[in-house]
C-alpha cells in the first residue's frame, strides 16, 4: 500500500514513520510512504500556502491552489488514490474505517493547518474528511501518523502475529481483557491465579468477563452496541468479573 502525505512540514514524518512496526514494514516493501511538501506546488515566489480569510476573522486559511496542484500531480503519477483531509470537521476515525482504508492500493492524506483549509478543497477535491478525536491539534500531521499506523497494522504481513489485529480492542465493540506477564509477583502485586491454572476454557471465560465488565464501565457507548450472548449475560452477572 502507498501512503501519499501532503504537508507543509515534511520533516515531521522523518523519525516517527521510520521506527517500529511502520519502519519495518517500509523496509520490507509492504508499505511505501511518500511525503510531499505542499509549498512545492505554490505558484508565487514566496511559496505561500495560506492567506487571510474572506469576511475577516482570526488566523490564516490554507489556500486551495497548492493543495489542488499537489493532488492533481499525485493522481497523475499512478493508480487512483483516495484523498482524505484530516480535519476536526471530519467523521470520526475508528477501527472499521481503518479496515476499509486498508483495502485500498493508495491513500492520500492532506494535513490541514492554521484555521483550516479553503472550503472548496474539502467540497470538490477530496473524497473524505476524517477526525481522530474531539480535540484540537496544531495541524493534521499527527493525525496522519495515527491513520498510517492504524491502517498499516491491518495489512498482510505487517504484524508478526496476524491474529493480533483481530483480537485488538475496537476490532470488535469490546475493550481488550487485562494482560499480564512475568514476573508473577511485582512489588506485592500478583497475577490473577486464574491465568496460572492451565485450564484454557476457564481462562477464556475470565478474559471475556473482564472485557465485558471493562467495556460496560469505561465505554458504555461501545457496550450499547454489543449483541450479548447468553454466556455474556451470565458473565456480567458474576461478581468475580468486576472492572480492575
Amino acid at each position: 500500500m502507498i501512503f501519499e502525505i501532503l504537508t507543509i512540514f515534511p520533516s515531521m514524518f522523518s523519525s516517527p514513520l521510520a521506527e517500529g512496526m511502520v519502519g519495518k514494514a517500509c523496509d520490507r516493501g509492504l508499505i511505501e510512504i511518500r511525503v510531499h511538501n505542499i509549498r512545492d506546488f505554490a505558484a508565487d515566489r514566496h511559496h505561500m500556502t495560506d492567506d487571510r480569510p474572506f469576511g475577516g476573522g482570526e488566523g490564516m486559511v490554507m489556500k486551495p491552489e497548492p493543495i489542488v496542484g499537489a493532488l492533481r500531480a499525485i493522481q497523475a503519477s499512478g493508480p487512483a488514490a483516495r484523498s482524505i483531509l484530516l480535519t476536526p470537521r471530519g467523521r470520526m476515525f475508528d477501527q472499521e474505517t481503518a479496515r476499509q482504508l486498508s483495502l485500498l492500493p493508495r491513500l492520500v492524506l492532506i494535513c490541514g493547518r492554521y484555521e483550516g483549509v479553503d472550503e472548496r478543497v474539502e467540497q470538490y477535491f477530496t473524497d473524505d474528511q476524517i477526525s481522530i478525536g474531539d480535540y484540537v491539534l496544531t495541524g493534521g500531521e499527527l493525525a496522519a501518523m495515527v491513520v498510517v499506523d492504524s491502517v498499516s497494522r491491518l495489512l498482510p504481513g505487517v504484524l508478526g502475529n496476524e491474529g493480533s489485529a483481530l483480537e485488538d480492542s475496537f476490532s470488535r465493540p469490546v475493550l481488550e481483557h487485562p494482560q499480564y506477564t512475568r514476573p508473577r509477583d511485582f512489588e506485592g502485586l500478583s497475577v490473577p491465579p486464574v491465568l496460572l491454572c492451565g485450564n484454557h476454557e476457564t481462562i477464556r471465560r475470565w478474559r471475556r468477563g473482564q472485557a465485558l465488565h471493562r467495556t460496560r464501565t469505561r465505554r458504555p457507548d461501545l457496550f450499547a452496541r454489543l449483541d450479548l450472548s447468553p454466556e455474556d449475560r451470565k458473565l456480567l452477572e458474576d461478581s468475580n468479573f468486576g472492572d480492575r
